[in-house]
């Protein structure tokens, strides 16, 4: 990923030192429990855990020779460890311990990104609570249809962000296994209690069966639980961005002092971080489709898979936790319009209690069929015409006969459309619906 979009803790989590450093806490977990069970030395053991280091650009001058970055790793170590290094990287073939690595990489990922859900939860919770009962227009087909809470929009959100960090939680777990089993998987010069001790002093499972390699399907797994929550994200900012439209103004991202929307427009406000946001959930959706694609390879293994894992892996969990840092910030600076809001709701001169005036003549005895051509032909009048909906339905016989004047009143209550907002509220936020 690019240095605009990469945070620094999860940018150092994925750079060259941070990758070699867990390469080197594979290869030091083989040795102690070699040593463990009499393979190496204990003398050896000491030479190489004090004598261990690694140089990444010294790796890389050794790879342009070797053409193989784990043999330039391992040759690197052997330059600073000396005799004893003929124990490193003892009975294991590459993909022993750049798998086992990436899961620690991937481990640790997951717990940065599954850090920054909870804070956009934390963030979404409390804006719901907010904006609870300030009333906003629904739209569907983009279209005025009934009214709605405008803190509905967050609690929604806040309800899918936990899905979404659920299936974090499952792709760590499927993330976090090693293998130390060999060129083919089947321990051909490795006892299986070598894995398992060298797991788990790395804190990972052991794969209970692989080949070569850690299989991919766990990869897409985590690509594809990455893409998911990009584009919850997406949504997120995508809705932001109809809001802050000239013709709806509801809401809007924070436009902070200094800051140009426009160079050849001094008056534009522009709604970028929440188009940047939409923009790099299609980087990480595409990189899903990867994944998906590096599951199936040739027999015990190819390497057709690891130069689009070198891109995919780290640009994905960089792009994701720098949208999950942008989203943050916009649900925590967005400036709110409610009276904007009143003004929409009432942009339709009264059609969105449409709805509602079809269900009280129906309770009244009105046939569906007759009453749903009743409202339907006042609603169009409004529509043509430009009449207030309240007026034109007391001017028709065929209703007020049907219905009082008192009765069409409470038809055009906005507190009736958001009576059961509570109701979900305490669904989604048990026992807290206010701020405290």
């Amino acid at each position: 990923m690019i240095e605009r979009y990469t945070l620094p803790e999860m940018g150092s989590l994925w750079s060259e030192q941070s990758k070699f450093q867990k390469w080197l806490d594979v290869e030091l977990a083989v040795c102690e429990v070699h040593t463990e069970m009499g393979t190496i030395p204990a003398e050896a053991l000491q030479q190489i855990v004090s004598r261990a280091r690694f140089s990444v650009d010294r790796i890389l001058e050794i790879e342009k020779t070797t053409n193989h970055d784990v043999i330039a790793f391992t040759t690197n170590l052997a330059e600073s460890i000396g005799e004893a290094s003929r124990f490193v990287h003892y009975g294991l073939t590459s993909s022993d311990v750049v798998d086992t690595a990436n899961a620690l990489l991937l481990r640790d990922a997951c717990d940065l990104l599954i850090k920054k859900i909870g804070n956009l939860r934390n963030v979404l919770q409390q804006r719901a609570i907010e904006f609870k009962e300030t009333p906003q227009v629904g739209r569907t087909h983009g279209i005025h249809a009934e009214p709605t809470s405008f803190g509905l929009n967050f609690a929604l959100w806040f309800e899918e962000m936990g899905r979404n960090l659920r299936r974090l939680v499952q792709a760590r777990e499927t993330m976090a296994v090693g293998k130390i089993s060999g060129a083919v998987g089947a321990f051909a010069h490795l006892d299986p209690v070598v894995e398992e001790r060298v797991c788990s002093r790395l804190g990972l499972q052991p794969a209970r069966v692989s080949t070569q390699i850690i299989q991919r399907d766990r990869y897409a797994e985590y690509l594809t639980t990455l893409a998911i929550v990009a584009s919850t994200l997406e949504k997120i900012a995508l809705t932001v961005r109809h809001w802050q439209r000239t013709e709806v103004r509801e809401a809007q991202e924070r436009f902070s002092r200094g800051q140009k929307g426009s160079s050849a427009m001094p008056h534009k406000r522009n709604p970028i971080i929440s188009e940047r946001i939409c923009g790099l959930a299609r980087v990480v959706r595409a990189n899903a489709i990867v994944g998906l694609e590096n599951v199936a390879l040739w027999h015990e293994r190819d390497i057709s898979h690891s130069s689009a894992e070198r891109v995919v892996l780290p640009d994905s969990s960089i792009g994701l936790d720098y949208m999950l840092h942008k989203t943050i910030s916009l649900i925590e600076g967005l400036v709110v319009y409610p009276e904007r809001m009143l003004e929409n709701l009432s942009a339709t001169r009264g059609l969105i209690f449409s709805g509602q005036l079809l269900l009280a003549l129906t309770k009244a005895g009105v046939s569906r069929e007759q009453a749903y051509e009743w409202v339907q032909r006042n609603s169009t009048k409004v529509w043509d015409e430009g009449s207030e909906f309240q007026e034109v339905v007391n001017a028709d016989p065929d209703i007020t006969e049907k219905l009082s004047g008192e009765e069409i009143a409470r038809v055009f209550s906005l507190s009736y459309y958001l009576r059961n907002v509570d109701a979900i509220y305490q669904r989604v936020f048990p026992g807290k619906t206010s701020i405290s």
